[in-house]
């Protein structure tokens, strides 16, 4: 267990150290400076980040890559299969449902749920669509607590009330609309308009927009 509370930028980058060590040999000792160097942070940052989480690296020579992956996956719940429900088949439901990076980092998409009645009953990707009427029952029966809501911004709140009731304790939001879940669930929301708008922005206030 972590010996303080680690803020959430420090998971984020425990991510991309992660990422950033996997095709290195396990059997490498990898200095902070040099991890730092591969994520563009400072080597101070890399030892602040992991000693949240104690001691595991070799003395005065840096972390033995092998034990680093280890480690990390541990800390980050990715050493064990995620069950995750996906509430939405349009474009972008399907892209994600598509994204073979999912299972490659231990998230597998284990249902999805859709209204659309011309879509229930079929099978995209392996995975049979079924009618979000069943969220919280089917949820439930397969014991899954993490769910992706990529449903129009009118119809997320409800769904995330249903993916609350079937248990899940964890929701990553696509949809472009807060939406209010208890304490006790974990949000991410993700608003990729926001995230274009505020690139133009930059764009814009450095003179570049016209190429």
């Amino acid at each position: 267990m972590p010996r303080f509370k680690v803020p959430e930028a420090t998971v984020e980058r425990l991510s991309v150290y992660l990422r950033s060590i996997k095709r290195l040999k396990d059997e490498r000792v990898l200095p902070s400076q040099e991890l730092a160097d591969l994520v563009g942070t400072s080597d101070g940052q890399v030892r602040k980040d992991l000693a949240y989480f104690g001691e595991f690296g070799v003395p005065g020579q840096g972390y033995r890559v092998g034990t680093l992956k280890e480690e990390i996956s541990r800390i980050l719940g990715v050493d064990r299969v995620w069950s995750i429900a996906l509430v939405g088949m349009g474009n972008l439901g399907a892209a994600l449902l598509a994204y073979p990076g999912f299972k490659r980092q231990g998230f597998e998409i284990k249902v999805v749920f859709d209204n659309d009645l011309s879509k229930i009953g079929k099978v995209w990707q392996g995975v049979k669509i079924e009618d979000v009427e069943k969220i919280p029952q089917i949820l439930f029966e397969q014991e899954i607590k993490m769910g992706i809501i990529a449903t129009p911004a009118q119809a997320a709140q409800a769904v995330a009330s249903k993916l609350i009731e079937g248990g899940v304790k964890a929701i990553l939001n696509f949809a472009p609309v807060r939406i209010v879940v208890p304490d006790r669930v974990k949000l991410r929301n993700v608003d990729l308009s926001i995230e274009l708008e505020t690139l133009s922005y930059f764009l814009g206030r450095k003179g570049i927009a016209g190429g």
